[in-house]
């Protein structure tokens, strides 16, 4: 496939994307079902667009693409597209679309500059297995239900601030209410933890059986498990200590910041996720 075509197709998915959020975001001003539905729509063909890119780009490098920061920001955004749209349909959560997509188009705004390795790099090419590749998609997997989680704990705390306020309008009706919110924030930690869990498990054992003398204070694998601290924590306080409210949703949004820093900051500081340089 040209890569001429396969620039084309990313382009327009940026162009969709941006009508997408832009749409999204006059619906949240002005509360528009209409105009709702056609951004809803227009994100589902964001989706086709970007699975068709995927489904290109495998067969191009003939490989699952989530081995350098252009592959990984990439399926990072593919993620939260597709679990907005489940969860939109599936559980009929309002706002929930925009605020996860504002965050979605961030990504894919990154990844647009972010060095597109087509599988040139000899390193990355050696050091594929099939170990590692579901050590990768399991860890992105992982932080798009972290995603998921914070932008549900960040409608928490627009909701509490609004009822605290009494500011009774549009905007506190479409919210859900502060029970679902809350619940829903902790069951998709409830998955990412686990997710996260294993794949630092393969990850681990991968790096033991192909990178015998790997440096274990590298940055990307501390601050990975720094990640699986924090939301082990916000479940310990969640179930043991019976915490719940603004204070448990600060916390998941202090967490996420952290998945954050790892995600962007440590993998470039790490010497040992080299197929993200």
């Amino acid at each position: 496939m040209s890569d001429i075509f396969m620039t084309r197709l990313h382009e327009l998915t940026i162009v969709v994307y941006a009508a997408s959020v832009l749409l999204y975001f006059i619906d949240f001003l002005n509360s528009n079902r209409k105009v709702n539905q056609v951004a809803f729509w227009l994100l589902a063909f964001v989706w086709v667009l970007q699975t068709l890119f995927l489904f290109f780009y495998v067969v191009e490098v003939r490989r699952f693409p989530v081995l350098t920061l252009f592959e990984g920001l990439y399926f990072y955004s593919w993620v939260l597209v597709t679990l907005s749209l489940a969860i939109n349909r599936l559980l009929k959560v309002d706002l929930i679309v925009f605020f996860t997509n504002v965050l979605g188009f961030i990504i894919m705004a990154i990844h647009t500059f972010a060095p597109a390795d087509y599988g040139s790099n000899v390193m990355s090419e050696q050091l594929i297995s099939e170990l590692l590749l579901i050590h990768i998609t399991m860890a992105i997997l992982s932080y798009g239900a972290f995603s998921i989680s914070f932008v549900f704990s960040l409608l928490y705390l627009i909701q509490y601030d609004l009822l605290k306020r009494k500011k009774w309008g549009r905007l506190l009706r479409r919210i859900a209410d502060l029970s679902k919110l809350e619940q829903l924030s902790y069951l998709l930690n409830v998955i990412g933890v686990p997710m996260l869990l294993l794949s630092l498990v393969l990850g681990l054992q991968w790096a033991w059986i192909k990178l015998p003398d790997m440096a274990w204070y590298d940055a990307k694998i501390i601050g990975s498990f720094v990640v699986l601290a924090a939301y082990s924590a916000y479940l310990y306080l969640r179930v043991a200590r019976g915490m719940y409210g603004k204070s448990l949703a600060l916390l998941n949004a202090a967490s996420f910041l952290i998945v954050l820093i790892n995600f962007f900051l440590f993998g470039q500081l790490s010497s040992f996720h080299l197929w993200y340089e």
